[in-house]
């Protein structure tokens, strides 16, 4: 004899082709045909950009990771500018799928928007006031929580109740 494979649901035999299933066992098929919300995001799932066919995005990373190549590895006055250019265009980029990606409901991005929107505000609040680092610190870490908790709930409303995916 064969070793029989181990199955829940006890001493039910499987339906046979062609015949009904049996009143019991709708309840588990319907489950199976209904895709349910999972943590783990589907490449379908992605939202799409507004330039859709282009892939604007990934040209912006590539162009700004180049920029800071040549900034890195060049010499001279220009070298500043193309690291700047080059770390803004990664960042907008980047930046812009994250907050794409969150609001859709397809991956969490809550704490990356709430730490760049902590980072701008300390670094705009450090070049036009004359704070003290405490301060600076502390309305850095504000702003992360305030943003965090937004974003977070913003998510968990556009993805059905989860609070992460991956």
């Amino acid at each position: 004899m064969g070793r029989r494979s181990r199955k829940r649901g006890g001493g039910q035999e499987e339906p046979q082709a062609g015949s009904e299933p049996a009143a019991g066992s709708t309840a588990s098929g319907s489950r199976r045909a209904e895709p349910r919300a999972s943590r783990r995001a589907r490449l379908e799932e992605a939202p799409r950009p507004p330039w859709a066919p282009v892939p604007l995005t990934e040209i912006c990373i590539l162009g700004g990771a180049v920029l800071l190549v040549v900034g890195l590895l060049g010499s001279g006055q220009s070298r500043g500018l193309l690291l700047g250019f080059g770390f803004a265009l990664v960042f907008l980029a980047t930046i812009e799928l994250a907050l794409r990606e969150h609001l859709a409901g397809y991956r969490s991005h809550s704490v990356l928007v709430g730490g760049c929107a902590a980072a701008l505000v300390l670094g705009l609040t450090a070049l036009l006031t004359g704070l003290p680092r405490p301060a600076l610190v502390a309305l850095a870490v504000i702003v992360f929580a305030l943003v965090f908790t937004v974003m977070r709930s913003i998510f968990k409303n556009r993805a059905g109740g989860m609070s992460w995916r991956a």
